[in-house]
Formats: C-alpha cells, structure tokens, sequence
C-alpha cells in the first residue's frame, strides 16, 4: 500500500514538473497512454478547447485487421494521425505535452513520427 502511495507522488510531482515548463505560446500536444490504447489531443490552452484529437481506437475502427498489434507501431500511427490533421488545421508547431510518462517507448514513437510528418517541437 505504501508503495503505491510513493508511486502516485512521483507521477504527480513529473506531471507539475512537466507542465510548469510548458509556455502558452502554442497550442500543447498533450498525450495519454492507457495499457492498451493511446490519445493524442492538439489543445489551445487559451480558450480551453481542444483543436485537434487523434487516438488508437479511430485506427482498430477504421481497419481492424489492418492495424499492427505492437503497440509501439500503432503510437507511430496516431502520431501520423495527429500531425496530418494540425497541419491540415493550419497548425505547424506545437509545444508537446508527455504528461506523467517517461520519454521513451510509445511515447516517444508518436512524437517521432508526429515530427516526421510536419509537427515542430
């Protein structure tokens, strides 16, 4: 039980950490990862509302037997996603928001290829 108590402060101390570097110049991509799936929202921390979404249901939906099941390749693919649509929106650079998650895995994978496919951060 305590262990889990330590865990969830440090989740919530990286998330402040995270955020109070985080400037309201351009909109945030902030990202959530859940054990089997994963959102990306494009976000205008302004007025508050969210500009652009992408997730991995939207893939299993769209095509369910062509969606790959490593989970790191489909947070590449919504990373695609998320770029095509901001770029269509008239959004190019953004200020990227991992939340309480290590830099690494899927994570990273959709960053790269929300870079890859004319994000800035």
């Amino acid at each position: 039980m305590k262990t889990r108590i330590v865990i969830n402060s440090i989740r919530r101390r990286r998330s402040a950490r995270t955020r109070s570097r985080l400037t309201s110049l351009h909109p945030r991509l902030s990202v959530f990862r859940s054990n089997a799936q994963i959102y990306a929202q494009v976000i205008d921390d302004a007025s508050g509302r969210t500009l652009v979404a992408a997730s991995s249901l939207e893939l299993k939906k769209a095509s369910p037997r062509g969606t790959p099941e490593n989970k790191t390749a489909v947070a590449s693919l919504v990373g695609k996603l998320i770029a095509e649509r901001a770029v269509a929106a008239g959004i190019s650079e953004v200020v990227f928001d991992r939340g309480r998650y290590r830099y690494h895995g899927r994570i990273h994978a959709l960053a790269a290829s929300a870079r890859e496919h004319g994000l800035k951060f």
